[in-house]
């Protein structure tokens, strides 16, 4: 009888976790023009992430502490989200995508620092930025960053 329970039960939990996930991650764009477009219909600043999502440690843990956060989410609403991705592995992204990213990065982030979060205006202009996570659990300086440009 537990075993027929468990048959019945668990798929609802899997699927409850997926539409978690879907929903955080459909928020984010990855297209630099459209992003602008957005926060200028929206009137809304944007938020720029730039990550190397497989190779880099501090970029995988800030993705769990914060942007998995309730803190984030709740201050998300108030941008658009613009995801810049330089993976090593090739086939995380189109070809045309690393090309785009590796464009972007070039002109918005020189130094290829990763992680790094640069608010833009919904014009283009840079406001503010933060570059690095010490991988602490210590977000309270990317939140600062999300409360003073919201």
């Amino acid at each position: 009888m537990k075993h027929l329970i468990l048959f019945f039960i668990l798929p609802f939990f899997i699927s409850a976790q997926a539409d978690k996930a879907s929903v955080a991650d459909s928020q984010w764009l990855t297209n630099y023009d459209n992003a602008i477009q957005t926060a200028e219909k929206n009137d809304r600043n944007v938020l720029v992430y730039f990550t190397g999502s497989d190779w880099c440690p501090p970029c995988k843990l800030l993705k769990k502490d914060l942007f998995e956060s309730a803190e984030f989410l709740a201050l998300a609403d108030h941008y658009v989200l613009l995801y810049i991705d330089i993976p090593m592995n090739r086939d995380i992204i189109s070809p045309e995508q690393l090309q785009h990213n590796k464009d972007l990065s070039s002109k918005l982030n020189k130094k290829g620092s990763v992680p790094l979060m640069k608010i833009l205006d919904k014009k283009g202009k840079e406001l503010d930025l933060y570059s690095g996570y010490s991988m602490n659990g210590e977000t309270s300086y990317h939140l600062d960053l999300l409360k003073k440009h919201q």
